[in-house]
């Protein structure tokens, strides 16, 4: 598909989208070329936007503004010299590097080794909201919470289950991660808006704040339980409001921004006083397909599933870019083009 041209959807900056004619990328040796058929945003989209403002004396100019989204679904239509478990005509998922992105668009292309066969149960939509949200909710319940997510039906009875709160349970990450918390055996508490109180319940939350009360201010627990763990998915959340409510060695798993002094600050401050608890950051970097192939398996046998906040045509890719950054989204904001 050399020389031929694609509609896309650029941004240089954190607002102002442009749409434009691009040429089709070519796949490299371990990449894959994919039709997109949905991709999904993400905050991430407009930090990276904010970031390259920042950077913008420094980089090289290329023949069009950056192309963002790191989630795609779509159909395989040209493969690299060394792919191996895909071909022309399969359908896909696939998350792509935060940095050069490329989803907001027709074609895009994906690493073969993050790349998941998309099975006929699974729409693309239901798939290209999984990659970030879902891989990052996974991630932090796996690694930081130390649930066991692969054998949801083998839990030992006589093991303590874990008291986990999640914040922003109605939104992308939020609401993956109180399905995948219920299939670790936890009990948790959800924050969320008025409005969605009843969905986050639907997901399988035990407790659910209103964010604007005073109970869900404080993060207090409703039963009075003390938090093993916070996967925190809201901003501005200080670490004065989180330490009480933890027990002697919880921990905040924080998905909001990257590694910052004021939480490297504030966990020396507690190593210094012997405090055990800890305020985690992470940045998504997966290296392997397999975290991903679980989460489609799970969306496949009805076990997860992704909310859809809205569909818009690329064409619109504008509003569905304002419709993220307003920060109401439930659930996954999915662009079709």
């Amino acid at each position: 598909m050399a020389g031929r041209l694609m509609r896309a959807l650029v941004y240089d900056g954190y607002v102002n989208g442009v749409h434009v004619e691009v040429t089709i990328p070519s796949p490299s040796k371990d990449e894959v070329l994919i039709k997109v058929e949905a991709t999904s945003l993400n905050p991430v989209d407009w930090k990276a936007a904010k970031f390259r403002i920042l950077l913008r004396p420094f980089l090289s100019k290329t023949s069009h503004s950056p192309i963002p989204c790191n989630d795609v679904a779509g159909e395989v239509v040209e493969i690299g010299s060394g792919v191996q478990k895909f071909k022309p005509g399969d359908k896909v998922v696939s998350v792509m590097n935060i940095f050069t992105a490329g989803g907001l668009s027709e074609y895009c292309v994906a690493k073969e080794k993050v790349t998941v066969s998309r099975p006929a149960q699974v729409s693309a939509a239901d798939a290209a909201g999984l990659p970030v949200a879902g891989l990052s909710a996974h991630l932090a319940l796996t690694h930081y919470v130390g649930l066991k997510l692969e054998h949801e039906h083998e839990h030992d009875e006589n093991e303590p289950r874990k008291n986990i709160l999640i914040t922003a349970a109605s939104g992308g990450v939020g609401h993956y991660a109180v399905q995948l918390a219920k299939m670790g055996n936890a009990h948790v508490t959800a924050t969320c808006g008025a409005r969605n109180v009843e969905l986050v319940k639907g997901l399988g939350a035990d407790e659910v704040l209103d964010y604007k009360t005073a109970e869900g201010a404080s993060l207090t627990s409703p039963s009075g339980r003390k938090y093993d763990a916070v996967i925190h998915c809201a901003p501005t959340v200080s670490w004065s409001v989180f330490e009480p409510n933890l027990v002697e060695n919880g921990i905040v798993a924080d998905l909001t921004h990257p590694p910052s002094t004021r939480v490297m600050w504030t966990n020396a401050v507690n190593k210094i006083s012997l405090s055990k608890k800890k305020w985690l950051t992470f940045t998504l970097n997966p290296q392997d397909d397999q975290a991903l192939k679980f989460l489609v398996g799970l969306v496949k046998d009805g076990k997860l599933k992704t909310i859809i906040d809205s569909k818009h045509a690329l064409s619109r890719g504008e509003e569905a870019w304002s419709r993220g950054i307003s920060g109401h989204a439930t659930g996954k904001i999915i662009v079709e083009p």
